[in-house]
């Protein structure tokens, strides 16, 4: 596990990246990037979507542009207050503080889950995915990014260190334990030699 899949670690990181993680996420994930990830959906007005680990509201504003019924959650209260400031509290967007692996939602709660730049940082991924599969409603989809596996062994060693990275037979697994279908997964990186990104798209199955 790395240091960074530590829920009391991960807190404190974000703490200080969060004022700083606007300047700094765009030369990793971008608008265009996000954007293109969106179409991987088919949200419509007023499908309930649901942001997990929404931090300052990057992906928040992406998902604005598809339906006004948007729910933001996070474990870092410093990186959500930053996205306060550009919704407000319980304007655009509503907020809660939580934890992935525990979502204090019932169950068939929305119509999809959203969730980009967090997967990296929980302790038990399966477990959110479990999770998410219980809150969405069956027959609908999740999206969830994370950081693709590094080609390089030396990279490799200090991507294990650090946090998550995982590869699509690795997604595969993770999804498909947490009881996902039709599963499908898009590389994206913002120019060559920068870091990939793996969009794993999925759907709850049927009841």
């Amino acid at each position: 596990m790395g240091v960074l899949e530590n829920k009391a670690r991960a807190r404190l990181f974000y703490k200080y990246l969060s004022k700083v993680y606007d300047r700094v996420n765009p030369f990793i994930w971008n608008e265009e990037m996000r954007d293109e990830a969106l179409t991987f959906l088919d949200i419509q007005q007023g499908d309930r979507v649901l942001d997990v680990g929404c931090g300052t509201g990057f992906g928040t504003e992406g998902l604005l542009q598809y339906t006004d019924d948007v729910h933001g959650l996070d474990q870092s209260v410093h990186q959500m207050e930053k996205a306060f400031r550009k919704f407000g509290k319980h304007d655009q967007v509503r907020f809660y503080r939580g934890d992935a692996e525990r979502l204090p939602f019932a169950d068939d709660s929305f119509d999809t889950i959203w969730s980009s730049g967090s997967i990296e940082y929980w302790p038990n991924p399966v477990d959110a995915l479990v999770e998410f599969r219980r809150v969405v409603k069956p027959g609908n989809k999740v999206l969830v990014v994370g950081p693709d596996y590094p080609k390089s062994s030396v990279f490799q060693k200090l991507a294990d260190a650090i946090m998550l990275f995982y590869d699509e037979e690795e997604a595969d697994r993770m999804f498909r334990e947490a009881g996902f279908v039709d599963i499908e997964h898009h590389i994206q990186q913002r120019k060559p030699g920068s870091p990939r990104a793996i969009t794993t798209v999925a759907r709850a199955p049927d009841e």
